[in-house]
């Protein structure tokens, strides 16, 4: 009998993590033959292969090389590139993951050709639209004929929606998943310090720093590393450098403050060497959604340098606290840290690390109806 096939489509980092243990998932299952497609919108070579080796991810079975460019080109671009892929492997459904421009692009392509559209970290909402990814998260969930979800937050989010209720599965979080199975093989904050010739601090805190919210206005990012150089003055910051981060702040006019005590810049790091830098921290400061949950996992306290967060169990369940970008707040998070030794919260429901075999399960029953 002929396996039914699947597209699964990545485009960035954070979509390589989620979509791993959904890979083996299947491979483990062997009842669907799976298409891996790489838009390429996060195009450089080393940084995509070091992930897909620390995460056993098999190489894409097609690149669209899309590289840079706006939101809109971005999308377009892709959208153009992946429907012949899907006109050509004609699946039975495509596979979308997060809230990336990959991930809407896809998932326009596949309705429009009338294929079912999966989207694994469905109904997450910050109620911020001038982000960029509250879009492409609302839009995709229209779209989707599955949606898998991470926390019970998003079921009431997909049902004000009008999101029929035999769409949405309840399966936890593929991102835990990844990194509860490699926790075991992270590479060591020594390690990557002396990878990078930096010497090892006794102690430190850990930043990442991406949104353009934060890194695209110059006077906000000067009151920011304002924040990060008080804190460095007590404990070293650990900063892996984003490349378009790092040229906002050459723009900005602090790149010296890159080179100073306060800040141990480092270039990006892999998947293992920064599970490894997180898993030691002491506090780790982000605007990332994806290290708000990481950090919950691993019991790390985490100051979230935003106003929201679509991922609203860190902060009532797990280790993240709020502190948008105001020095003041910041300050005061830190020294409250200091003196309490910060949130350590639980791990939310679900999050065992069996999400992807949840997700295989609801799929192969639903693609077998289908037939």
């Amino acid at each position: 009998m002929t396996k039914p096939v699947i597209i699964c489509v990545v485009g960035a980092r954070p979509n390589f993590v989620k979509i791993a243990p959904v890979l083996a998932a299947f491979a483990a299952h062997g009842g669907v033959d799976v298409t891996l497609v790489h838009t390429g919108q996060h195009y450089d070579r080393s940084m995509n292969d070091s992930f897909f080796d620390d995460l056993g991810i098999r190489p894409a079975d097609i690149n669209l090389d899309v590289g840079s460019g706006s939101h809109a080109v971005q999308t377009a671009e892709i959208m153009r590139r992946f429907e012949p892929v899907v006109e050509k492997v004609k699946p039975s459904a495509v596979v979308v993951v997060g809230d990336v421009n990959s991930t809407i692009a896809a998932a326009l392509v596949a309705a429009k050709m009338l294929v079912p559209v999966v989207h694994i970290e469905a109904g997450l909402r910050s109620y911020d639209r001038s982000m960029p990814e509250e879009v492409n998260r609302i839009l995709t969930d229209q779209l989707s004929d599955l949606l898998f979800v991470t926390e019970r937050s998003a079921i009431g989010n997909l049902r004000k929606e009008g999101i029929p209720e035999e769409r949405i599965h309840f399966v936890g979080n593929v991102m835990i998943d990844a990194l509860k199975h490699h926790r075991g093989h992270a590479i060591g904050s020594a390690a990557t310090f002396a990878a990078a010739g930096v010497a090892a601090p006794s102690a430190y805190a850990l930043l990442t720093l991406h949104r353009p919210s934060n890194v695209d206005n110059p006077r906000v990012l000067a009151r920011l590393f304002s924040s990060f150089s008080d804190i460095g003055r007590k404990l070293p910051v650990v900063f892996p450098v984003h490349p378009r981060t790092r040229r906002r702040i050459e723009e900005a006019g602090l790149g010296g403050m890159l080179r100073g005590p306060e800040i141990i810049a480092l270039e990006p790091l892999r998947y293992l060497e920064m599970i490894g830098l997180m898993a030691e921290a002491k506090l780790v400061l982000t605007d990332s959604g994806g290290v708000q949950e990481e950090t919950t996992a691993l019991g790390i306290p985490c100051l979230t340098l935003r106003e929201n967060t679509e991922r609203p169990v860190t902060v009532e369940q797990g280790t993240s606290t709020l502190v948008g970008n105001d020095p003041a707040r910041i300050r005061d998070a830190v020294s409250a840290l200091e003196r309490a030794g910060g949130k350590r919260g639980r791990m939310p429901e679900l999050w065992d690390g069996q999400a992807a075999p949840r997700i295989v399960t609801v799929m192969a029953r639903w693609l077998e109806a289908r037939k």
